[in-house]
């Protein structure tokens, strides 16, 4: 009980001042759609008035959405009343992708990616609605993705590094930080009805970003805005207690350490695949608000959706991510808590920097004894209900590696995994489940190649890293030069397909694809003269 007393010690004295227990006033004041219509945005989405799900809490409304709301009470009864035609003369439809953009093959596709730049930044101001205005220029992924997703734009930033886009790179960033600050945390995207989650917390890896650009003194300025991202991921910390060992994203494990998982604190159908949940929740026989939950929890981990998350390891019924401590999440925050101890060393602060010290090795510790499963040598998700890991493999388990967290022995095992079982034609495969859905095999994604690759670059593994670099830039290549243009997600197992599975149609754009494929490319010369032979080829 005394190392319970003194990890809550700790978190008492770094995370209280920082605690936000709801949003604050300035973001309770935003246009949410699924509050401020009621039951015209329900029925617009139950009655799929629009294919994507995400179209209607996009549109702007043209007057008062209350005025809006009482001209549907009143019309709604009447035998002539067409939904379809009422949205469309109340709300401005999202404006389409840009279609001027032409994709020139005498480009290779590093010249393509910095002539998509401009095509993908957007300038700061409002467009109304429910986009949260930011003060900067950002850079959005694509497609129906219109505005700027939070650890997306890491891998973003990598190419735009890659670019010299620094100016760029800090204007994303000051946009998070104004994030921080005005809504408590880094939301899902800058959409207000993304304002309940957040996304994998790559915040303190942006500040090292930039730190390699602008010097590491830099930190300084952005210390008091990750204390405040850290407060909100640790919230409740210092109140748990064996009777009541979970409170949003901390929870309490038997030995009193404390680990994250990812949460969601609002039950409800997400509004952007409002039909969706409200289909699945029917379909799964549970409590809907549990299972809403479940599935905004997986939609904060980015991974939406994946078998890992399910308890069957097959169907998407059966989600329970609110009950597992993932092994990504929880790397990320040990990274973030020694980014911090880094800023209290630059400030002068010894006593804070050792604590922030302590609270990452606890945390490193606690995800030995929790998410290390010692019979098959491996990174698992841990499921706190059952005490018991999913022994589900997937590519989180390079996570501990990319932060060097693990000694030799470990990390050599999880190589050998990776390399015998998630190595593939065309990069590494997400998962080695076949489910359908977008976050399992066969599908591969640019994010997932980054952390891998550098996780075995960490211990050695230089050649199986370079194998790895050189299937997924060849994929990439490819695929833009049959296509014209870069994909959100591959299929990295059979190339003669598209990728599959999720809840709307691939995309092309596409921001972290872009990001990542360049900056393996400019620090590769072999790999971007392989490339630009190509693009002499489909010239001629």
């Amino acid at each position: 009980m005394k190392h319970t007393c003194n990890i809550l010690k700790l978190y008492f004295l770094l995370v209280l001042p920082f605690t936000l227990t709801q949003l604050p006033a300035q973001a309770q004041q935003f246009y949410r759609p699924e509050k401020d219509l009621g039951e015209l945005f329900e029925q617009v989405q139950l009655q799929r008035v629009f294919p994507d799900s995400k179209t209607f809490p996009d549109c702007v409304p043209l007057s008062d959405p209350k005025q809006i709301q009482q001209a549907y009470q009143q019309q709604k009864g009447k035998p002539d009343f067409n939904l379809e035609l009422f949205v469309l003369q109340h709300f401005k439809l999202p404006a389409s992708p840009d279609t001027t953009f032409a994709t020139n093959y005498s480009y290779s596709v590093a010249q393509h990616i910095e002539r998509l730049w401009p095509v993908l930044t957007r300038q700061p101001g409002a467009n109304g609605g429910s986009l949260i205005t930011l003060p900067h220029a950002y850079v959005v992924p694509g497609g129906r993705f219109r505005e700027i997703y939070y650890w997306d734009s890491f891998f973003t930033m990598l190419g735009l590094q890659a670019s010299g886009e620094t100016e760029l790179i800090q204007q994303m960033v000051d946009n998070f930080t104004y994030l921080i600050n005005t809504v408590g945390h880094i939301p899902n995207g800058n959409r207000t009805y993304y304002l309940s989650r957040s996304q994998p917390p790559f915040y303190a890896l942006m500040l090292r970003i930039l730190a390699q650009q602008k010097g590491r003194e830099v930190l300084l300025k952005y210390a008091p805005a990750l204390k405040k991202e850290y407060a909100f991921w640790m919230e409740g910390a210092s109140n748990l207690s064996e009777a009541n060992p979970t409170h949003r994203r901390v929870v309490l494990l038997p030995d009193g350490s404390i680990l994250n998982r990812y949460y969601d604190d609002n039950p409800a159908p997400r509004p952007e695949s409002y039909l969706e949940d409200v289909e699945m929740a029917k379909h799964s026989g549970r409590n809907p608000e549990a299972i809403y939950l479940d599935i905004r929890a997986a939609a904060e981990s980015g991974w939406d959706f994946s078998t890992r998350w399910f308890a069957d390891g097959k169907n998407i019924s059966t989600i329970q991510t609110t009950k597992l401590i993932p092994v990504d999440l929880n790397a990320l925050l040990y990274h973030m808590e020694l980014t911090l101890q880094e800023m209290a060393v630059l400030e002068g602060n010894k006593q804070e920097a050792r604590q922030y010290e302590k609270l990452a090795k606890a945390r490193r510790d606690a995800m030995l004894t929790y998410n290390w499963n010692d019979e098959q040598d491996f990174f698992y998700d841990y499921n706190f209900v059952t005490k018991a890991t999913t022994n589900i493999p997937t590519l989180a388990a390079v996570y501990p590696l990319y932060f060097h967290m693990v000694k030799r022995k470990p990390a050599k095992a999880v190589a050998q995994k990776i390399i015998a079982e998630f190595i593939k034609p065309g990069g590494v495969v997400t998962t080695l489940n076949q489910s359908g859905q977008q976050w399992d095999a066969p599908n591969g994604w640019a994010p997932l190649q980054w952390m891998t690759i550098q996780a075995l670059r960490n211990y050695g593994y230089t050649d199986k890293a370079a194998t790895i670099a050189t299937n997924w830039v060849q994929l990439n290549n490819d695929v833009y030069l049959a296509t014209g243009k870069l994909m959100e997600k591959y299929n990295v197992t059979d190339l003669a397909l598209e990728a599959g599975g999720g809840e709307y149609p691939n995309q092309d754009g596409f921001g972290w694809t872009n990001g990542v494929l360049l900056k393996l490319l400019l620090e590769n010369p072999a790999l971007l003269k392989l490339t630009e032979k190509g693009a002499v080829l489909q010239e001629k």
